[in-house]
């Protein structure tokens, strides 16, 4: 049966990574956790770090937000089109 961790837990686990205060072998005893797991939750914490400072949130939900809007253009043309198709039937 797999283990499952909570995010807290994980990122706990990888800012103790990211402190190499202690060796891999050393968390990984200490907490209980494999240490390529370790490496795979300090490498996600490491390469989402520099979304927190910028705009690139903001840009992503901006581009959401005009997906979105245009899906549902598409989808109300594409009912239009097809309630007149069932009506000449």
């Amino acid at each position: 049966m797999r283990k499952t961790y909570t995010s807290k837990y994980k990122a706990k686990v990888a800012v103790e990574a990211i402190k190499e205060d202690q060796t891999m072998a050393e968390l990984s005893s200490n907490l209980g956790v494999h240490r390529a797991q370790i490496q795979r939750w300090k490498k996600e914490a490491l390469d989402g770090i520099p979304t927190l400072f910028g705009k690139d949130i903001k840009k992503s939900a901006a581009k959401d937000k005009t997906l979105i809007a245009e899906l549902y253009r598409q989808i109300g043309q594409l009912k239009v089109e097809n309630d007149f198709l069932k009506k000449t039937d």
